[in-house]
């Protein structure tokens, strides 16, 4: 009886306490919702399309392709007209050619299946296909590339061949120049350039500093003529200037690349001074003989008052007179030179410092005369340069019309 009258009794209050429970809720006000503010729409420019492009387009590829290593034959492999590379070594191609009459086709080219004319189309390993032409090979082993449209007129397989031919170290400064250019044209910047063909930014960006170079010096790099390191410093000067300088590396006027980069970069900074003062700087055809002195006045565009002459020759008098002290030193070290090495030990084991204070010394003077004869070089190369050039302004050159440019 007790459990039942317990149980009778919470019956009865479960309605009540479901009563009470809307009139709760209803003393309870809800804070109004407050609204996330409204992200401001981006509109996509041209390039972030084009980069969106260029993945989706990429992604679909890469779903699509399928490979298989096949032997084809040799008669029915194209090149790619638009592939990277464009010059090969004729020697090269007959030692390769010489190896494969040999021993055989020691690694397979790439190439992609075209379903319309039944035919394949190189990727990568144009080098070995040419050799195996020379060789009288008949056939080929293959990576034969699957729903890959398009050839080198599409960035993937543009990328594939840059990379290949990049890692064989096939292609010729400027043609990676070109390179590297046409897969920016895709829609590419320069680092993401880096990253698909496996080299540093600092590099991609040097190498299309050289398409700036102009035909006569891109020729001379062609050619192996001029260093490709010494290239990158021509292309920072003018094209009118780029001449000038090929002419002078051309006559030997340079004792070394080094000092052809040094004698760049003074033209750079001149050029930049000159542009500042709305004129141009250019170098004169005829440069300076080599080892000659420059003569006297050799700045006409630099008008200076009478005090400042005069106290540029008063200093040259004293710089001149300084530099000659040096010949005291100069003796003394080469009486030291001469010296007997175990007289020498002798009287410095009891010198003040001993040996290796008064080496100490003598190794400072290394220092500082090496620091000094880099700058007088430098100075040199500034003098070359004015020297060699004149400063115009821009109306004065003569308008040249378009019979004269016939």
């Amino acid at each position: 009886m007790t459990a039942t009258t317990e149980t009778a009794t919470d019956t009865a209050k479960a309605p009540k306490a479901a009563a009470t429970r809307p009139a709760t809720k209803a003393r309870t006000k809800k804070a109004p919702a407050v609204k996330a503010p409204a992200k401001k729409a981006i509109t996509p420019t041209k390039v972030s399309k084009r980069r969106e492009v260029v993945a989706d387009t990429a992604a679909a590829t890469a779903a699509t392709l399928k490979t298989a290593l096949r032997t084809i034959p040799i008669d029915r492999i194209d090149r790619d007209e638009n592939q990277p590379r464009e010059i090969f070594d004729e020697d090269a191609l007959q030692e390769l050619a010489d190896s494969m009459k040999e021993v055989g086709q020691q690694q397979a080219i790439t190439v992609r299946y075209l379903p319309a004319t039944k035919r394949y189309a190189i990727i990568s390993g144009e080098r070995r296909w040419r050799a195996a032409g020379l060789a009288g090979l008949t056939e080929m082993h293959a990576m034969v590339v699957h729903g890959l449209e398009g050839g080198a007129e599409t960035l993937e397989t543009f990328t594939r061949s840059v990379a290949e031919n990049l890692g064989r170290a096939d292609m010729t400064p400027l043609e990676e120049a070109r390179a590297f250019k046409k897969l920016m044209d895709f829609g590419l910047d320069a680092t993401e350039v880096a990253k698909r063909v496996g080299k540093s930014w600092n590099h991609v960006d040097n190498r299309l500093q050289l398409l700036k170079l102009t035909p006569a010096v891109q020729e001379a790099l062609l050619k192996g003529h001029l260093p490709v390191g010494l290239a990158w410093y021509v292309a920072q000067i003018s094209p009118a200037n780029q001449n000038a300088f090929i002419a002078r590396w051309s006559r030997g006027q340079f004792n070394s690349p080094r000092e052809a980069e040094q004698f760049c970069q003074r033209v750079r900074n001149e050029e930049t001074e000159a542009a500042n003062q709305s004129v141009m700087f250019i170098l004169a055809d005829e440069a300076q003989e080599p080892g000659k002195t420059a003569p006297e006045g050799f700045f006409p565009e630099l008008e200076v008052d009478v005090a400042r002459r005069e106290q540029i020759v008063t200093d040259r008098q004293r710089l001149v007179s300084k530099i000659g002290k040096l010949g005291a030193a100069g003796e003394i070290l080469a009486e030291i030179a001469a010296m007997d090495v175990d007289e020498l030990a002798i009287l410095l084991s009891g010198a003040h410092g001993g040996i290796p204070g008064n080496r100490m010394r003598i190794d400072h003077l290394k220092d500082v005369a090496s620091r000094a004869s880099l700058t007088i070089s430098k100075a040199a190369t500034a003098a070359a340069v004015r020297a060699g050039s004149i400063r115009i302004a821009p109306d004065a050159l003569p308008n040249q019309t378009t019979e004269d440019a016939a």
